[in-house]
């Protein structure tokens, strides 16, 4: 228990360091101000008691006083308060905006490792969890900076006290700091003690953002299928787990407060007892007993400032154990040094020896896939569910890297290329089409600097030039969260046109025309083939209509490709091949 206990201390005090090293600048500027303000503290105790023992007093005595001596003691006074404020100002300003850099600064770490890192490392890794490690976990992990530099500034203070309660009068002083160690001994206690209960808190906050992610995602089913109680029922328990969690680390909380506050005062009693036994026998004046009673009295704030940060350390280190795992993590897409290839028009792609296999699975999705497509024209990927079509044309473009083998575009393999050059060349279009709430020409652009012209031209490639025309604003109108006020053919051709439009040389559609009826599938395809520089396409299909187009098909079955050829020579010589087609092609005839 004891070593628990010194982990927990000294990994506490490893992320203090951690915060003043990270902002040193502001971390010493708050320090300085919150030192100006303890040091004005004292002194105000020192004023008191010199004014007690040379203007009341004698005042008292003498039964009279004069303007000099008040004017003089409202001076120091109003001196000694402008200080005070100047600190208390400077602290709260400077302790403010490091707390608040911190938490930026690690979101951005937090959110740019996410870019970093892999499909497969998020596919792992549930949506609610990662806003929570970039939203309330950063937040938790700095939420002890802000009276952070008070805390070290009220060790300043709380040094010059001593000394001055010690060089006032020893035995009172010696008394009076015996509560110094029954504050170390509660705050060693208090954090083994809320550790555990602070990193629970932590975990089902994740937890409880996760469900609501979920549900919101899962809308249109949650809806269609009568699932609001059942999800209301799922939500609600997680949320008292975590009322209930809450609860605890009150309880906690709420018998550490009143016993930091308590402390220090209980000290100030038994000096007033003793001290006035003292000035009785005439040990000790007046004077010294009340600026003494007064220093200890001032104690309780720096103590509880201190006790503020220690109460705040296991909130703190919870959080910031769940961001090190995804700032720690591994598995971020290396770059090579290559450009992407020259040219303008399609780009010639070879796929050779392909093979992936996901993390924990056994079997291989892909295994030794091997076709090229040369540069310019269509390949229709078709296969059954479950042969690897999505995991192919992921890789394609680089959304994960093969197990094996290599996937080369105008003979530059992919893994070889800078950050950023494969999106420069080559476009994927998934067949779940996500819009943001913003206008189409939002939507298409994504704030890159292309022209009307030019997003009316790839609207008009990808056959939805029409409706846009039609819709209140044009260009200007705003589609709604997710695209929701089109149709689902509609968003899936603004996605397309959005890829169009940055020219790809490579363009990779995972059945991104599926909520599209036959003609207008005919018509964006012969549109993208009768370009002044047609893409390569690999495109994903099911529709015999959209195959027949193609210049040729790759038959995938269980993860190899098995036959290449056009559509008539597959739909003779495949048996599996012309089942599936023909079956998709039953499906599509109207009752």
């Amino acid at each position: 228990m004891a070593r628990r206990r010194d982990a927990v201390v000294r990994r506490g005090l490893r992320h203090v360091l951690r915060s003043i090293v990270e902002q040193p600048g502001m971390f010493t500027l708050a320090v300085v101000a919150s030192s100006l303000y303890g040091a004005m503290t004292v002194a105000s105790a020192y004023v008191i008691g010199e004014i007690t023992d040379r203007v009341l007093l004698p005042s008292f005595a003498d039964g009279a006083t004069t303007t000099a001596a008040l004017a003089l003691a409202s001076l120091a006074i109003i001196g000694v308060a402008l200080l005070k404020i100047v600190g208390i100002v400077g602290r709260r300003l400077f302790a403010g905006i490091m707390s608040y850099r911190l938490q930026a600064d690690y979101r951005r770490r937090v959110t740019g490792q996410y870019l970093r890192l892999p499909l497969s490392w998020h596919q792992r890794h549930p949506t609610g969890q990662l806003l929570s490690n970039a939203n309330s976990d950063v937040e938790a992990s700095w939420f002890f900076v802000a009276p952070l530099p008070f805390a070290c500034g009220a060790l300043v203070m709380i040094a010059i006290t001593v000394v001055v309660l010690f060089l006032t009068d020893p035995l009172l002083a010696l008394v009076g700091l015996v509560v110094f160690p029954l504050v170390f001994v509660a705050n060693i206690v208090y954090s083994q003690v809320m550790s555990p209960r602070m990193q629970r808190a932590q975990q089902l906050r994740a937890e409880v953002s996760e469900i609501a992610h979920e549900s919101f995602d899962a809308a249109l089913v949650v809806k269609t299928l009568g699932r609001e109680a059942a999800e209301t029922e799922r939500f609600g328990a997680r949320a008292e787990e975590l009322r209930d969690g809450l609860v605890a680390v009150g309880r906690v909380r709420g018998l550490f407060d009143p016993m930091m506050e308590a402390l220090p005062n209980l000290g100030t009693l038994v000096v007033l007892l003793i001290g006035a036994g003292r000035v009785a026998d005439g040990s000790t004046d007046a004077g010294e007993l009340v600026a003494i009673a007064y220093l200890f009295t001032l104690l309780v704030l720096p103590i509880r400032a201190i006790g503020w940060v220690l109460a705040d350390l296991p909130r703190a280190l919870a959080g910031f154990d769940r961001v090190t795992p995804v700032l720690d993590a591994t598995g971020e897409t290396p770059y090579g040094p290559d450009a992407a290839p020259a040219g303008t028009g399609g780009a010639g792609l070879d796929v050779s020896g392909v093979g992936f296999t996901f993390a924990g699975v056994d079997r291989p999705t892909l295994d030794g896939v091997t076709f090229d497509v040369p540069a310019g024209t269509t390949v229709a990927v078709v296969g059954p569910t479950g042969s690897g079509k999505s995991t192919l044309a992921g890789l394609l473009v680089r959304l994960v890297d093969p197990t094996d083998g290599h996937v080369l575009l105008d003979g530059v393999d992919l893994r070889g290329l800078r950050e950023g050059e494969v999106s420069t060349t080559a476009a994927f279009v998934a067949q779940g089409a996500f819009l943001f709430d913003d206008t189409v020409r939002g939507n298409v652009t994504l704030g890159a600097p292309f022209g009307d012209d030019e997003v009316w031209a790839a609207l008009r490639v990808a056959a939805a030039d029409d409706f846009v025309a039609a819709l209140p604003e044009g260009l200007d109108t705003r589609v709604g969260e997710r695209g929701a006020s089109l149709s689902g053919g509609q968003r899936q051709r603004l996605a397309l046109a959005r890829a169009v439009v940055r020219r790809p040389r490579l363009l990779v559609l995972d059945d991104a025309t599926s909520a599209v009826d036959p003609a207008v599938e005919a018509r964006i395809l012969d549109a993208l083939r009768d370009s002044d520089t047609p893409a390569t396409v690999v495109v994903i299909a099911y529709r015999q209509a959209t195959i027949a187009l193609a210049d040729e098909v790759v038959w995938l079955e269980q993860g190899r490709a098995l036959a290449r050829g056009t559509h008539d020579e597959l739909l003779a010589e495949v048996p599996g091949y012309a089942a599936l087609v023909r079956a998709y092609s039953q499906a599509e005839v109207p009752a």
